[in-house]
């Protein structure tokens, strides 16, 4: 399993917000929040430890008030949209991460067992903890009939087990038989606010399935490489 955190975009904004409720905003003030936001930032949205220290420390400061009143006041990290691909979680996982659908606000794809086809694949956790039947004969030197006949219908082998020859070449028939062990990609959006609650749910401390697990960590992981101020403490704290 892979996993790419890809950008993360409306910091801006979310800096600009802490002005908007006392009426201390002004024009110039958040085009200068834009303008320092540019230079301190990459356009994928990571800090650039190199910028400059004038900067860096205007930045800063607002940061450290976002993450300050953010938690608590959370329309504010909201305006903050982390964009994260998946490569390879085990596609039970998948049903897992999907069960956030609504904290992802339905910005999620992932691979489809009706649109694509699946071979004898599995994620990379359960390589070596499972075997499929027909790996387990083929292994054994045992040989599977090509069809067999039940009830007047003949039936085919396929990609673990059997399907009726007519309707063989049936995308919806034959992701019948794939096992959840196959791996899926999949590629989401979530606000800072929701993530926290994802967090809370599927990380190392929890009860989730260990890939799911993984994948929540290393998610954590470089969203605190790009913004070493969005870490697990403040996810932990979010109020959500």
């Amino acid at each position: 399993m892979n996993v790419y955190v890809n950008e993360i975009n409306g910091i801006p904004d979310a800096i600009v917000s802490m002005y908007m409720s006392r009426r201390s905003w002004s024009r110039e003030r958040e085009m200068d929040i834009r303008s320092t936001c540019e230079k301190v930032l990459s356009r994928q949205g990571r800090l650039l430890e190199d910028a400059a220290p004038e900067e860096l420390e205007k930045y800063n400061g607002w940061m450290d008030s976002l993450v300050k009143w953010g938690w608590h006041h959370i329309t504010m990290l909201r305006f903050i949209d982390i964009s994260v691909t998946v490569e390879g979680l085990h596609r039970a996982g998948q049903d897992d991460w999907d069960s956030h659908a609504a904290r992802f606000n339905n910005r999620i794809i992932r691979s489809s067992t009706r649109l694509a086809s699946f071979g004898y694949e599995m994620s990379d956790w359960y390589q070596g903890k499972i075997m499929p039947t027909d790996m387990a004969l083929e292994y054994l030197g045992i040989e599977a009939p090509e069809s067999i006949e039940k009830d007047g219908q003949r039936y085919v082998k396929t990609i673990n087990g059997y399907i009726r020859e007519d309707l063989k070449e049936s995308s919806d028939v034959k992701r019948g038989l794939y096992m959840l062990s196959i791996p899926s990609n999949f590629i989401f959006r979530i606000n800072l606010t929701e993530w926290g609650h994802v967090f809370k749910e599927r990380n190392s401390q929890g009860t989730a399935n260990p890939e799911v697990k993984m994948c929540c960590e290393a998610i954590a992981d470089q969203i605190e490489q790009f913004q070493p101020r969005f870490n697990r403490e403040l996810f932990l704290k979010i109020k959500n």
